[in-house]
């Protein structure tokens, strides 16, 4: 007979959980059980594991490399093991098929590949990329013409209807970084300030004024400073425009990883700490069997770079 596994379902859910959260406060109260209590699971989960998963800091938790590894295999682990108790109950079950959708365009960048992981995962769940809904999920979703949407900013309708119909909860986070020239006088600091970005133009694509407005609150808070735009169209754009010293440009981790080959760029973060952007699934309360399959697979599926700044 194998060797038993040493980690228990419960580790898994409790490092994705740590994951979305960064805290355990925040752990706990998505796992319905006390702070304490997520604190001495990590601990067990660390010991039998034999390696320390998240690093303690005063922001909260990072996932170390082996949290990393764990967190990135975690939800398809969870997934595949209640796929396999659907297959037992009813071995006949239909193939599922849910219509997709995501708020913000970067997640385009490795979701078809994540969707192609699933369906050699989960052969049940068909998923399709509605992308034509990119520009309104919401009201794509409220109008029933998708099943499932992803969202950074967007906001779900507070009717009563939308609420009887719509169902929404945290998914996973990513980060948005700062990019400059190696030849920029910020390339040579650990780290850059709020300060910075108001003397610097700031080089993004045309972002939707939700997010922007997000950007604005999470880094100057009440704070209303004049800051200086370049809006590009493309994000090689942004990124040339940044290498050619034009300013800071701003963009998710994802998209900013794809063009670092070149050594003629440095990634930055806030000195405040990381720029961590909530990402929510949200799904018609018809789809809610579907879609809870689809997040357990997905939590552990974004791409997790948060190692690549400095």
């Amino acid at each position: 007979m194998a060797p038993r596994p040493l980690l228990e379902v419960r580790d898994l859910e409790l490092a994705l959980a740590l994951s979305a959260a960064g805290t355990t406060a925040g752990a706990a109260s998505a796992m319905h059980i006390t702070q304490s209590a997520v604190s001495r699971a990590l601990a067990l989960a660390e010991a039998r594991i034999g390696a320390r998963l998240f690093e303690r800091t005063a922001r909260g938790l990072t996932p170390t490399a082996a949290g990393e590894r764990l967190i990135a295999g975690a939800g398809l682990v969870l997934a595949q093991l209640r796929e396999l108790e659907r297959e037992v109950a009813a071995p006949a079950a239909a193939t599922t098929r849910v219509r997709l959708v995501c708020e913000c365009y970067t997640a385009y960048r490795w979701l078809p590949s994540a969707m192609a992981n699933l369906r050699r995962r989960l052969p049940r769940l068909e998923v399709e990329l509605a992308v034509e809904h990119t520009r309104d999920p919401v009201g794509a979703l409220a109008r029933g013409d998708i099943d499932v949407a992803l969202l950074t900013t967007g906001a779900l309708p507070a009717t009563r209807e939308a609420r009887a119909a719509l169902v929404e909860r945290p998914l996973f986070s990513d980060e948005v970084v700062f990019v400059v020239s190696t030849a920029h006088p910020l390339a040579g600091r650990a780290s850059i300030t709020r300060d910075n970005l108001r003397q610097s133009p700031l080089i993004t694509s045309n972002t939707p004024p939700a997010e922007a407005r997000w950007f604005m609150t999470t880094v100057f808070g009440r704070q209303k400073p004049r800051l200086e735009f370049l809006h590009f169209p493309l994000t090689e754009a942004v990124i040339d425009a940044a290498r050619a010293g034009m300013g800071i440009a701003v963009l998710s981790e994802w998209m900013a990883d794809g063009y670092l080959g070149g050594g003629d760029l440095a990634v930055k973060r806030l000195s405040s700490g990381p720029l961590r952007r909530p990402w929510r699934i949200a799904y018609r309360r018809a789809s809610a069997d579907a879609a809870e399959r689809l997040v357990a697979a997905l939590e552990g599926s974004a791409p997790r770079l948060h190692r690549r700044a400095g």
